[in-house]
This record gives structure tokens, sequence and C-alpha cells, in this order.
């Protein structure tokens, strides 16, 4: 993944840092697609097991938080090693993030079957932005692992189509619950629902941003990659 140093155990370090790292980003995409099959197909003890290891990602993160401190503090690196140790420490904080998304997405559909039972809005494009975020989720990780400029690059060109995915569906919502009253409640559960996954595209972002920082020390938040065109594509 990164280059060789003089000190062994700085090596270790970067090992270890990466290897947890790797196995939170499993554990999220893990999460993620729990969340998906609990949206797609009802099954409460899949919700159950997503609140579980929730659980479990906030204490990865509090631990890998404190490792990362510890090796800084250690080892004092500089220029790109001490980018590439921020950046770790970013993204643990947007997995953990992303991981509290799939909760939430889990427990409304959860709700949403027990208060309002068979689905009365037709959801298929929100399955359908869950697979994007999914995607676009696990390609950020591998993209940064591999410090995979290109890949990074089509990552965040990617997150504007499912921006686009999200607003659509709510319009969508705005016009079913004019249509039908009754429907609210559950739309505006949709609708949470559907700004969690959008959420969880944002996080894969900020991952696919930090290995830009991390070759070149660019700092791309809040840079706006350009308008979204028809379909979604990113406008020059």
């Amino acid at each position: 993944m990164f280059t060789t140093h003089l000190s062994s155990q700085f090596d270790a370090d970067l090992s270890r840092i990466t290897g947890q790292l790797a196995e939170m980003g499993s554990l999220v995409a893990a999460q993620v697609e729990r969340a998906r099959r609990v949206l797609a197909n009802f099954d409460p003890e899949l919700v159950e097991q997503v609140i579980v290891e929730e659980k479990r990602l906030n204490v990865m993160e509090v631990a890998m938080d404190a490792d990362i401190s510890n090796i800084i503090a250690r080892r004092q690196p500089t220029a790109r090693d001490l980018r590439l140790l921020m950046a770790v420490s970013k993204i643990v904080t947007n997995l953990e993030r992303a991981g509290d998304e799939a909760r939430k997405i889990a427990k409304r559909s959860r709700r949403i079957v027990r208060e309002y039972g068979a689905q009365s809005v037709d959801i298929s494009e929100l399955n359908a932005s869950g697979a994007m975020a999914s995607d676009i989720l696990q390609r950020a990780l591998k993209a940064f692992m591999e410090l995979d400029r290109t890949a990074a690059d089509a990552i965040i060109r990617d997150d504007e189509a499912l921006d686009l995915e999200f607003r659509r569906f709510v319009e969508k919502l705005a016009g079913h619950m004019m249509e039908e009253p009754r429907s609210i409640a559950a739309c505006l559960d949709y609708i949470t629902i559907a700004k969690a996954i959008e959420r969880i595209g944002d996080h894969a972002t900020n991952m696919a941003e930090y290995v830009v920082y991390v070759l070149d020390g660019t700092d791309m938040r809040h840079q706006n990659p350009g308008p979204v065109g028809e379909h979604g594509v990113v406008l020059s």
C-alpha cells in the first residue's frame, strides 16, 4: 500500500493501522449491505445485527484514534507520512458515521413495517440509490488502500449522481404526499432513509478526497467538481 521506511517500527505501525482500517471498512460495508437488505426485504434479525455491530464500530473508532495519536507522538512523522496518518484518522471518523447511517436505515425500515404495514410507496429508486452508495463506499476504501488517484476522482464525480437521485426521490415523495395525505408519515420516514443513503455517499466521497490529500497535500473538501447535467454527468 505505502512506501517502505528506514524505521521498521514505523512500518509496523503503519501495517497495523492499515490492517485495522481495512477491518473497519469491511465491517461498515457489511453494515450498509445489511441495511439495504432490511429496506428491500424486512428481516428483524438483521436490524438487531446492525445495531450490535454499530456499537463495535464505535469501539474501533476510539481505539484507532488513540493508536494514531500515539504513533504521531512517538514517531513524529512529517510530510506525506503525517498526512497519511491524519487521513486515516479522518477516514475512521467517516466510516463510523457511515455505520451510523446504516443503523438509521435499518431502524427506520423496521419502523415503517411495524407502523405502516405493507409498502404503499414505490421505492425502486431508493433501492437503486442504496446500491450506488454501497458501491461508492467500497470503491472509496479500495482507492485509499491503494492510493489510487484516478479511482478517487471517479468516486468524487459519481457522488453527484447519487445526490441527484436523492433529490429526484424527494420530489417524487412530495407529489405522492399531496395525492395521498395518509402516507405522509411513512413518506417522511422514507425521506430520512434516502438522506441516510445520500450521507453514506458523502462519507465515501470524503474518503476519496483524502487520497488526493495524501498524495499531493491538496485539501479537496468543499470544492465543487462542477454543475451536474442530464443523467448526473458532471459538466466542466
